[in-house]
Protein backbone atom coordinates (compact mmCIF):
# COMPACT_ATOMS: atom_id res chain seq x y z
CA UNK A 1 0.00 0.00 0.00
CA UNK A 2 1.63 3.22 -1.18
CA UNK A 3 1.49 6.03 1.85
CA UNK A 4 0.44 8.91 -1.29
CA UNK A 5 -2.82 7.52 -3.29
CA UNK A 6 -2.42 8.56 -7.23
CA UNK A 7 -4.89 10.88 -7.97
CA UNK A 8 -6.64 8.28 -9.91
CA UNK A 9 -7.22 6.24 -6.35
CA UNK A 10 -8.36 9.25 -4.43
CA UNK A 11 -10.87 10.04 -7.31
CA UNK A 12 -12.14 6.55 -7.26
CA UNK A 13 -12.01 6.71 -3.60
CA UNK A 14 -9.62 3.27 -3.10
CA UNK A 15 -6.70 2.15 -1.84
CA UNK A 16 -3.77 2.41 -4.40
CA UNK A 17 -1.75 -1.06 -4.21
CA UNK A 18 1.96 -1.11 -4.60
CA UNK A 19 1.17 -2.48 -8.05
CA UNK A 20 -1.26 0.17 -9.11
CA UNK A 21 -1.34 0.72 -13.07
CA UNK A 22 -2.80 4.22 -12.55
CA UNK A 23 0.20 5.54 -9.91
CA UNK A 24 3.30 6.04 -12.14
CA UNK A 25 0.86 8.09 -14.73
CA UNK A 26 -1.09 9.95 -12.16
CA UNK A 27 0.51 12.02 -9.44
CA UNK A 28 -1.55 12.87 -6.55
CA UNK A 29 -0.51 16.41 -6.79
CA UNK A 30 -3.14 16.35 -10.96
CA UNK A 31 -6.10 14.88 -9.79
CA UNK A 32 -7.45 17.04 -12.54
CA UNK A 33 -5.60 14.54 -15.35
CA UNK A 34 -7.26 11.40 -14.08
CA UNK A 35 -10.51 13.05 -13.78
CA UNK A 36 -10.57 14.33 -17.68
CA UNK A 37 -9.87 11.04 -18.72
CA UNK A 38 -12.22 9.45 -16.23
CA UNK A 39 -15.20 10.94 -17.57
CA UNK A 40 -14.83 10.57 -21.21
CA UNK A 41 -12.99 6.89 -21.18
CA UNK A 42 -13.70 5.59 -17.96
CA UNK A 43 -11.33 3.86 -14.98
CA UNK A 44 -11.75 0.39 -16.35
CA UNK A 45 -11.15 1.10 -19.75
CA UNK A 46 -8.07 3.30 -19.40
CA UNK A 47 -6.45 -0.04 -17.33
CA UNK A 48 -7.17 -1.97 -20.00
CA UNK A 49 -5.63 0.16 -22.54
CA UNK A 50 -2.59 0.13 -20.38
CA UNK A 51 -2.38 -2.98 -19.65
CA UNK A 52 -1.96 -4.18 -23.16
CA UNK A 53 0.70 -1.41 -24.04
CA UNK A 54 4.57 -1.96 -23.55
CA UNK A 55 5.90 -0.35 -20.20
CA UNK A 56 8.10 2.06 -22.25
CA UNK A 57 4.69 3.67 -24.43
CA UNK A 58 2.45 3.88 -21.47
CA UNK A 59 3.43 7.61 -20.29
CA UNK A 60 3.26 8.66 -24.01
CA UNK A 61 -0.26 7.02 -24.28
CA UNK A 62 -1.38 8.44 -21.07
CA UNK A 63 -0.35 11.90 -22.26
CA UNK A 64 -2.06 11.35 -25.64
CA UNK A 65 -5.74 10.26 -23.83
CA UNK A 66 -5.24 13.02 -20.99
CA UNK A 67 -4.77 15.21 -24.61
CA UNK A 68 -7.59 14.02 -26.21
CA UNK A 69 -10.21 14.05 -22.90
CA UNK A 70 -9.53 17.50 -22.61
CA UNK A 71 -10.10 18.55 -26.33
CA UNK A 72 -13.20 16.28 -25.71
CA UNK A 73 -14.49 17.78 -22.99
CA UNK A 74 -14.06 21.59 -24.41
CA UNK A 75 -15.34 20.95 -26.78
CA UNK A 76 -17.97 17.64 -27.07
CA UNK A 77 -19.10 17.51 -30.74
CA UNK A 78 -15.68 17.44 -32.78
CA UNK A 79 -12.55 17.04 -29.91
CA UNK A 80 -9.43 17.03 -31.09
CA UNK A 81 -10.42 17.02 -34.71
CA UNK A 82 -11.63 20.74 -34.32
CA UNK A 83 -8.28 21.52 -33.21
CA UNK A 84 -7.16 20.02 -36.26
CA UNK A 85 -9.65 21.44 -39.10
CA UNK A 86 -8.47 24.60 -37.35
CA UNK A 87 -4.79 24.07 -37.83
CA UNK A 88 -5.13 22.48 -41.39
CA UNK A 89 -7.49 25.96 -42.29
CA UNK A 90 -4.60 27.93 -40.89
CA UNK A 91 -2.31 25.98 -42.94
CA UNK A 92 -4.60 26.76 -45.99
CA UNK A 93 -4.33 29.75 -45.77
CA UNK A 94 -0.94 30.33 -44.88
CA UNK A 95 0.35 28.21 -47.81
CA UNK A 96 -2.07 30.41 -50.27
CA UNK A 97 -0.14 33.79 -48.64
CA UNK A 98 3.14 32.25 -49.17
CA UNK A 99 2.29 31.55 -52.96
CA UNK A 100 0.87 35.27 -53.11
CA UNK A 101 3.97 36.42 -51.75
CA UNK A 102 6.31 34.62 -53.48
CA UNK A 103 4.25 36.00 -56.81
CA UNK A 104 4.70 39.21 -56.04
CA UNK A 105 8.22 39.49 -55.52
CA UNK A 106 8.92 37.37 -58.91
CA UNK A 107 6.75 40.31 -60.69
CA UNK A 108 8.69 42.62 -58.61
CA UNK A 109 11.95 41.16 -59.88
CA UNK A 110 11.08 41.03 -62.93
CA UNK A 111 10.14 44.24 -63.26
CA UNK A 112 13.69 45.39 -61.51
CA UNK A 113 15.63 43.38 -64.25
CA UNK A 114 13.28 45.03 -66.86
CA UNK A 115 14.41 48.22 -65.76
CA UNK A 116 18.07 47.11 -65.36
CA UNK A 117 17.91 46.04 -68.96
CA UNK A 118 16.56 49.11 -70.39
CA UNK A 119 18.85 51.65 -68.60
CA UNK A 120 21.96 49.34 -70.11
CA UNK A 121 20.07 50.18 -74.01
Amino acid sequence: MNPKRCAACKYLRRRCPKDCIFSPYFPPNNPDKFACIHRIYGAGNVSKMLQQLPVQTRAEAVESLSFEAKCRVDDPVYGCVGIISLLQTQIQKTQTLLARTQAEIAVAQAKHSQTQVNEFM
